[in-house]
């Protein structure tokens, strides 16, 4: 390939920005950045703005198509219809990988997406596509790469869950047979962290096609904020201490947990970001609404605030690949308390930036914000050492352009010619 010309990249992806959510920021921040070095992206994703939007039928959906010359962003409307749930959770018990990771009951089921994908022909070098377990725009990922015989690169986020606990839930979930499949089946995977590099090659993929990437932050998207207008605001006196939690507030995230264990411990929690189903049952019957300030969805100078604001963030997920927030978290030089779970258990030093309990485990939580609470001078020095990492670990330049020289280097002639049979 003539290196002196662009890339032209299909990128696939379930949500795109403005909808809310780490995979989506990423996907976002990389398209940017190849457009940025010159090359062509062409997004292939949903008009869900929520989750929920691949299930039920929403008239909030975000504009179908955009296009800045450089970058093209065409997006496909999820398909509804009564009983979706269980009549996709039927179809995906047929034991043929292609079809269980198209009729995967939690994600989009988009056939225009199928029908676009499956008719490009554009010039095209190379196909993208994250991540799991939205699996419906991966396969029609592969099927155009295939298709055109160009390499296929995946960026799966696997949620691994609990490392101590052999027959964690949320890891047997992100490594069922078809998300083998399809791992199995790329020509580079991106991963995030150790953990998820040995689960890959563990899955069966030769080491020489696992890349460790890992994920970076803009300091100046979440510093600078006014901590005074911020804790005016939210009703904190200066002394209080004003715990942060920024996720789709859920089980999954830890939001249940967190509450549970600051209300053991009598602390203030600041909640922001969307909510899920499953937070606002708990929401209904939790008694000590009067600890927790939420905030809801966030804009820039909201994140930046409320970064400022807080004293030390909370994140005691069981499903995050890596935990983007931990990074906004420590520019802004605060602590972190964490699940030692997925992406976070590689991530945050035990008792040098931050404190990380067993995943579950509320009564440590507790204990671990109620010490976090109490001592401000660990948090001052937990929150100075992360901050400390931010620019020696996480830079998002070489991280980006790793990616990008990864396409380069496989976007190649290879000794057996594409397309491949499509499976």
């Amino acid at each position: 390939m003539d290196r002196e010309r662009p890339l032209h990249v299909a990128q696939f992806v379930h949500r795109y920005p403005p909808a809310l959510g780490g995979a989506e920021a990423y996907c976002e921040r990389l398209c940017g950045y190849l457009v940025g070095c010159g090359d062509r992206v062409t997004v292939f994703t949903t008009t869900a703005l929520e989750l929920n939007d691949f299930q039920f039928r929403s008239e909030v959906m975000i504009p179908t198509d955009e296009d800045s010359g450089s970058q093209r962003i065409r997006r496909f409307r999820p398909m509804t219809f009564p009983l979706r749930r269980y009549i996709l959770k039927s179809l995906s018990l047929i034991p043929h990988r292609p079809w269980q990771a198209a009729t995967q009951p939690s994600g989009p089921v988009c056939p225009d997406l199928a029908t676009a994908a499956a008719s490009f022909d554009e010039p095209l070098d190379a196909v993208h596509a994250m991540a799991f377990p939205y699996t419906f725009p991966i396969v029609c990922a592969y099927r155009l790469a295939r298709r055109r015989g160009v390499p296929f690169f995946l960026t799966p986020f696997l949620h691994l869950g609990d490392p101590l606990d052999p027959r964690d839930r949320t890891r047997r979930q992100y490594t069922r047979p078809h998300l083998r499949w399809l791992l199995r089946r790329a020509d580079g995977v991106f991963v995030q962290t150790p953990s998820e590099h040995r689960a890959v090659v563990k899955l069966g993929l030769p080491e020489n096609r696992v890349h460790l990437q890992g994920l970076g932050v803009d300091a100046a998207e979440c510093t600078g904020g006014d901590r005074e207008k911020a804790r005016a605001a939210w009703g904190f006196a200066p002394e209080e201490v004003a715990i942060g939690h920024l996720a789709n507030a859920s089980i999954e995230k830890g939001t249940v947990d967190l509450l549970t264990a600051v209300a053991r411990e009598n602390l203030r929690v600041v909640l922001a970001g969307p909510a899920m189903p499953n937070f606002e049952r708990f929401w209904q019957t939790f008694p000590r609404k009067d600890l927790v300030t939420r905030l809801g969805p966030l804009g820039d100078s909201q994140k930046r605030d409320f970064y400022a604001g807080i004293d030390a963030f909370a994140l005691p997920s069981r499903t995050d690949s890596f935990g983007l927030v931990l990074l906004e978290a420590w520019a802004a030089a605060k602590p972190v308390i964490a699940y030692r779970a997925g992406g976070p258990a590689d991530l945050v030093r035990q008792g040098a930036d931050g404190w990380l309990v067993p995943c579950g485990d509320v009564a440590a939580l507790a204990l671990a914000l109620s010490e976090c609470g109490r001592d401000g001078g660990r948090r001052a020095s937990f929150g100075a050492n992360g901050r400390a990492r931010i620019a020696a670990e996480f830079a998002w330049e070489p991280k980006l352009a790793m990616v990008r020289l990864v396409m380069w280097g496989v976007a190649l002639p290879l000794p057996n010619p594409r397309p491949l049979p499509v499976e």
